[in-house]
């Protein structure tokens, strides 16, 4: 047992490798080799919904400039109708690069889905990595379970889900450093990952608390400027990474943001705004205004909370959970954002593996995210084939909508209590780390 515990990164890394093997054969049935004029897949359109082997890699070769090599944003804008041109796509500004390199060797959608995943793997590998020195067996979640497969390669999480580990990771086992030092190293890997996609924004809050109260252990000082260090770490790596493409080309950068923020929480957004407030509605400009004003009150009210839990809890045993802030922060932010798309599960799933919560309802979360990732494509491929959806494909996709929101709200109120794995293991840090202080008082 101790040698498979020993080796058990390098089994998590192989088997993250085979996991990603499936998930480029899945997407790969949508892909050629009979292309339009353009380079598109005639197999993605005839079977992107049918199949189940729909990814946004495939779309967006057509219609942001990728199938021309234009580099992201410097050039780019937004119609008056909302269609994004010249390279701006609707994501931070790395992963439009990641993507402009992923089209560089790319002639075909085909092609720019192989690239692409070759170039995400190295970030899950070392996400798998990581996760096995931490939450030892419980890497399997993220390794050998269906999210994988289903999305490793449906969009570009694995980078941003490798930076926020990456900070878990360097706050917990680079010991021999300050906190504040750890803190301002996963600040700047948090910024960088809200330059790849925003969520791991929200952490830096909690993370700058836990700084702020683990400079000393007595209650009531506090290292200020070792917060303020940290906050200042994130807000300077946005700036110098953003900055650029802002003054290169400021129309095409803003339009990224425009863009989201004109999304219509609709049919192809599975939230719950879509399939629970909607049909309570006759008129669809009152819903967008609705939705528009509850999904971030309640998102803002929810991590407000959440903060203010965790400084209970700091009070109480002395140490703030950074950790699971930050996951009960990404279930609010989940559960009322009006687009929650099923990739998102990769988000989620490094929390499970450090933070102990009961399998049963890893498990049932996760049934219900495999019905809403295969649910919600049958659902419009029975409605573009003129099939009658309701009672199938449509009640499989409000299974899986219900079911995560359901689940998202019970592991909000979890992590909040949830003692953290590796200190559990006590194979990364020791008994003088002050995490500690906080997880082993909630030990089951």
């Amino acid at each position: 047992m101790t040698a498979v515990r020993r080796h058990l990164p390098l089994i998590a890394v192989v088997l993250a490798a085979f996991s990603l093997l499936l998930a480029y054969l899945n997407k790969a049935r949508c892909a050629g080799p009979v292309f339009s004029e353009f380079g598109r897949s005639e197999n993605f359109d005839l079977y992107k919904n049918q199949l189940v082997c729909y990814s946004d890699i495939q779309l967006l070769w057509l219609g942001r400039d990728i199938d021309r090599h234009v580099f992201p944003f410097i050039e780019g804008g937004i119609t008056p109708d909302g269609r994004l041109f010249g390279g701006t796509v609707e994501y931070p500004v790395l992963s439009g690069v990641l993507m402009w390199l992923g089209a560089i060797p790319s002639s075909n959608d085909a092609e720019f889905l192989f690239y692409s995943a070759l170039l995400l793997t190295p970030f899950a590998l070392l996400t798998a990595w990581m996760l096995a020195k931490l939450g030892g067996h419980r890497v399997l979640l993220f390794v050998a379970t269906p999210p994988l497969i289903m999305y490793g390669f449906h969009n570009w999480e694995l980078p941003v889900v490798f930076t926020a580990v990456a900070a878990i990771y360097v706050v917990t086992t680079a010991q021999t450093w300050s906190i504040r030092t750890r803190g301002i190293v996963a600040a700047v890997l948090l910024g960088i990952g809200l330059c790849l996609k925003l969520y791991p924004g929200i952490f830096v809050l909690p993370l700058a608390l836990y700084v702020l109260t683990e400079g000393k252990k007595e209650r009531g000082h506090f290292d200020f400027r070792g917060a303020f260090s940290v906050a200042g770490a994130a807000v300077a790596t946005v700036a110098a990474i953003n900055a650029p493409f802002a003054i290169a080309g400021f129309e095409g950068w803003r339009a990224s943001f425009e863009f989201q923020s004109l999304r219509r929480a609709d049919i192809t957004t599975n939230s719950i705004w879509y399939w629970g407030l909607l049909p309570r509605m006759e008129d669809e400009t009152v819903y967008d205004a609705w939705v528009e004003l509850l999904s971030p009150a309640l998102i803002l009210t929810s991590f407000a909370v959440a903060v203010a839990v965790g400084w209970w809890t700091y009070h109480r045993h002395g140490t703030y959970p950074w950790v699971g802030v930050s996951a009960a922060m990404l279930c609010g932010f989940l559960l009322f954002h009006k687009v929650h798309s099923p990739q998102f599960a990769l988000w989620l799933i490094p929390f499970f593996i450090l933070l102990r919560v009961p399998w049963q309802l890893i498990g049932a979360y996760l049934l219900a995210d495999i019905a809403i990732g295969i649910g919600v494509f049958r659902y419009f491929y029975d409605l573009g084939a003129g099939i009658d959806p309701t009672g199938g494909s449509e009640l499989v996709t409000q299974v899986g909508v219900w079911g995560r929101a359901a689940g998202l709200v019970i592991f909000y109120a979890l992590f909040l209590r949830a003692s953290y794995v590796p200190d559990e293991n006590d194979t990364i840090t020791r008994d003088t780390s002050p995490v500690n202080a906080y997880t082993k008082t909630h030990s089951p």
